[in-house]
C-alpha cells in the first residue's frame, strides 16, 4: 500500500495486554457512518503492527482516494488505539482498497440493502447527531438546545428533533410554541433565526398539552419518532440535533435502524453512578453500529460568587467515561443558575454572549462543527457505492435480478 497520510498521537488508557488483537478489537469502535459498520468488519484495516515500545502503526483502507470521512476515520483510529494501555505513538497510514476489498465492502452494503432505512427529507449532507444519556436529570435537553443555538448563531441551519416523546421539554426551553402545519401531507418544523441562522424545531410538545401525559407503550413510540423522521419537510439542514429520550429502550433501537448514519454524543455527569450508566448508551450506540462521536460532562464545578469551586456532585466523570469509551471529552459545562433560569424563560444561555456559559457552549460547538463532525462533500467513498446498491435493488425489483448488479461494484 502506498502511504498517503500519517500522524502521531499519544495515548494512555484502558486495560488488556497490548498486541494486534486488542488493537484491531478496538478499530471495532470506529465506525463508518455511511454504512453503518465498523472499519474491521468492512475490510478496511488491512495491516497493525505493534512495537515493543508501544509504538503501533494502522493502516486504512479507503473506498477512494479522496474519501470525505477520510479524517475522520483516521481522527477515530487514533483516539481508539492512543487510549489503549501500553500504547506510546500511534500512526495512521491510508491508501486505498483494491478490488477484493471493495467487493467485501459493496457486501455489506447488499446487506444493509435487505432491510432499507426508511425515506426522508433529511438531507444526505447533514450531520444527524443523537444527544443521548443513561439516564434522566443530567440535563442532556439543556445541552441539545443550547448547543443548537451556539451552532446556529454560525449561520448554520439547525433541525433540532425532540425525540423524548413522553418527557418533552425543547418548546418551552426554546420560548416556542405554536400549531404545526402540513405541506403535501407532511409536517413543517416550526422556525426560529438566531443570528444568522435557523433553528427548525419539532416536538410533540407542539401536538399536545404540556401538562397531559403522554401514556404510549414502546412500538407506539418508536412510531411516533419514525414519522418525525419520515413525514416531515426538514428543508435544507447543516445538522440534525435529535435530543434522545434517556436509556437503552425502543426509540433508541429504532433510531439506529431508521437512521443509521447517525452518531452520538453522550451527556453524562460527575459522579461515577452517572458514568456507568451513560457508559451503556455507547455501548447500546455500538451494537447499532452507530458512531459515538464524543463525551459531554454536565453539571461539573459550581464556582461561588467569591470565586471559590465546589465539586458539588464530585468530579471527573466525563473525562473517565471519554477513555472508557475511547472518544473525546468535547466540553465540561459548570453548574450554573443561568442555564435553568434561561430554559425556564425560553432564552437559552447560549443566545446571549454576555452570559457566563455561553463562551462554553461556543467552544462545545466549534469542536462539534470543526472536529468532531464537520459538514463534508459526500460525493465520494461509501455514499457512491451505496447510490450503486440502491439502483441495483431498485432495478431487480423490476427485473428480479439484481444481485449480479451490485456484485460487480466499481472503484
Amino acid at each position: 500500500m502506498t502511504r498517503s497520510e500519517s500522524s502521531a498521537v499519544e495515548g494512555t488508557a484502558p486495560s488488556g495486554e497490548l498486541s494486534e488483537v486488542t488493537v484491531r478489537n478496538a478499530l471495532r469502535g470506529v465506525i463508518d457512518p455511511e454504512l453503518g459498520a465498523d472499519i474491521v468488519e468492512l475490510g478496511m484495516v488491512t495491516a497493525v503492527a505493534v512495537a515493543e515500545d508501544g509504538a503501533v502503526d494502522v493502516e486504512v483502507a479507503l473506498t477512494v482516494a479522496g474519501c470525505p470521512l477520510r479524517t475522520q476515520i483516521k481522527r477515530d483510529v487514533e483516539t481508539r488505539v492512543g487510549a489503549l494501555r501500553g500504547v506510546r505513538t500511534v500512526e495512521v497510514s491510508t491508501g486505498v482498497m483494491d478490488a477484493e476489498q471493495r467487493q467485501a465492502v459493496m457486501a455489506r452494503a447488499r446487506l444493509l440493502a435487505r432491510d432499507p432505512a426508511p425515506a426522508t427529507d433529511i438531507p444526505h449532507t447533514a450531520r444527524v447527531i443523537a444527544v443521548a444519556s443513561g439516564k434522566g436529570g443530567v440535563g442532556k435537553s439543556s445541552v441539545t438546545v443550547n448547543l443548537a443555538v451556539a451552532m446556529a448563531r454560525r449561520g448554520l441551519t439547525i433541525g433540532v428533533l425532540d425525540a423524548d416523546i413522553w418527557g418533552f421539554s425543547v418548546p418551552r426551553l426554546l420560548g416556542m410554541q405554536g400549531e404545526v402545519e402540513a405541506r403535501d401531507k407532511k409536517m413543517v418544523p416550526l422556525k426560529r433565526r438566531v443570528g444568522d441562522g435557523v433553528l427548525r424545531v419539532l416536538s410533540m410538545g407542539f401536538l399536545a398539552d404540556e401538562d397531559s401525559a403522554i401514556m404510549w407503550r414502546g412500538l407506539i413510540l418508536n412510531r411516533a419518532v419514525q414519522q418525525f423522521l419520515e413525514d416531515v419537510h426538514w428543508g435544507d439542514l447543516d445538522y440534525l440535533l435529535i435530543d434522545m429520550p434517556p436509556g437503552t429502550g425502543d426509540i433508541q433501537m429504532g433510531l439506529a435502524r431508521m437512521l443509521p448514519r447517525t452518531e452520538v454524543i453522550v451527556v453524562t455527569t460527575p459522579p461515577v453512578a452517572a458514568q456507568k450508566v451513560a457508559a451503556r448508551t455507547a455501548d447500546m450506540a455500538r451494537k447499532g453500529y452507530l458512531r459515538v462521536a464524543g463525551v459531554i460532562e454536565n453539571m461539573s464545578d459550581f464556582t461561588c460568587e467569591h470565586g471559590t469551586s465546589y465539586a458539588l456532585f464530585g468530579s471527573g466523570g466525563g473525562a473517565r467515561l471519554a477513555a472508557d469509551v475511547g472518544v473525546p471529552l468535547i466540553g465540561q459545562i459548570p453548574l450554573h443558575p443561568s442555564v435553568a433560569a434561561g430554559g425556564d424563560a425560553g432564552t437559552p444561555v447560549a443566545l446571549d454572549a454576555s452570559q457566563p456559559l455561553a463562551e462554553v457552549f461556543d467552544r462545545i460547538a466549534d469542536a462539534v462543527i470543526t472536529t468532531i463532525a464537520p459538514v463534508v462533500a459526500m460525493d465520494g467513498c461509501s455514499v457512491r457505492l451505496l447510490e450503486q446498491v440502491e439502483a441495483a435493488v431498485a432495478a431487480g425489483t423490476a427485473d428480479d435480478g439484481p444481485r449480479q448488479a451490485v456484485e460487480t461494484g466499481a472503484p
